[in-house]
């Protein structure tokens, strides 16, 4: 029997199954970011979202309060998320679950905080209870953390258990939490500050496919 048609047809598929993707980066991981456009991707008034040399930029001035939020166009609810980050300037975060609404701050819910400060890793939820986990001792010791360089994030959102790892250790984690189970990803530029936040390899796992 020719195999051919069949792996033409199922190539097809995998194409059409999903809102956008740019190809298999590792087993079960499709890339969100093309590395030379915005495909795939919004970006809400508020500082400035461009591509350099491969590489999703964030900047904004103090003087701007809104926060520039880059959403995703889908929305997703059971994942495994994987982003390499740096800050140079500012307050960012990687908002999950996340709801557009239009007022100055733009994303509500769950973020991973990223910044200059060793609560990067911890579990912010904005408009609801503010901070819900920031990482502890352990995990700031052994995960290396180091401000401006480049830093593996890990995002795992199953159900209502949610966790963050830094440099593949555990930061955050949540059991039977009862925030958002469905919404957007969002990359933030926190409003009011001198921001420059640069973001690469977006990887995702869609667990409910």
């Amino acid at each position: 029997m020719n195999k051919q048609p069949i792996r033409f047809i199922l190539a097809i598929l995998l194409l059409t199954s999903s809102s956008f993707c740019f190809g298999e980066t590792e087993s079960g991981f499709i890339s969100l970011f093309d590395g030379k456009t915005l495909k795939g991707w919004q970006a809400s008034l508020g500082g400035k979202w461009e591509v350099k040399d491969g590489v999703l930029l964030g900047t904004s001035q103090k003087a701007d309060k809104r926060h520039g939020i880059l959403f995703s166009e889908k929305e997703y609810s059971n994942f495994i998320l994987r982003a390499k980050f740096r800050v140079l300037q500012g307050n960012s975060g990687f908002y999950f679950r996340a709801e557009s609404r239009n007022t100055p701050i733009r994303a509500y819910g769950f973020q991973a905080e990223i910044d200059r400060t060793q609560n990067t890793g911890g579990l912010y939820e904005t408009g609801g209870r503010a901070w819900v986990a920031r990482p502890d001792q352990k995990a700031i010791k052994e995960r290396k953390y180091q401000p401006g360089e480049w830093t593996d994030l890990e995002i795992h959102a199953v159900g209502k258990d949610v966790s963050v790892r830094i440099n593949g250790i555990p930061s955050t984690k949540l059991k039977n939490d009862p925030g958002r189970t469905k919404g957007f990803f969002g990359l933030q530029l926190h409003g009011g500050q001198d921001m420059h936040v640069e973001y690469k390899d977006i990887r995702l796992k869609n667990l409910d496919r």
